[in-house]
């Protein structure tokens, strides 16, 4: 996570102002986040619904992916 924020502050001369995300011990770096000025929002447990656009666009990621590599020949 520290090396994609300071990735989107170096590729994209911006900041990251809000970070959401579902509860995972991952994303627990409060220190981190108040450093930096980032806000971090979880959703509520038990409700995929409030993900469901970050998992829509995870699948078409992942299927993008698979295509180029099968299209490379790449195991």
């Amino acid at each position: 996570m520290k090396d994609f924020v300071v990735f989107i502050q170096t590729e994209f001369e911006t900041g990251i102002k809000v970070i959401r995300s579902d509860n995972g011990t991952e994303f627990f770096m409060t220190n981190f986040f108040c450093n930096k000025g980032i806000v971090h929002q979880t959703s509520c447990v038990n409700t995929p619904q409030q993900n469901s656009i970050v998992e829509r666009n995870h699948g078409h990621l992942l299927n993008v992916v698979r295509t180029l590599m099968i299209h490379s020949h790449l195991p």
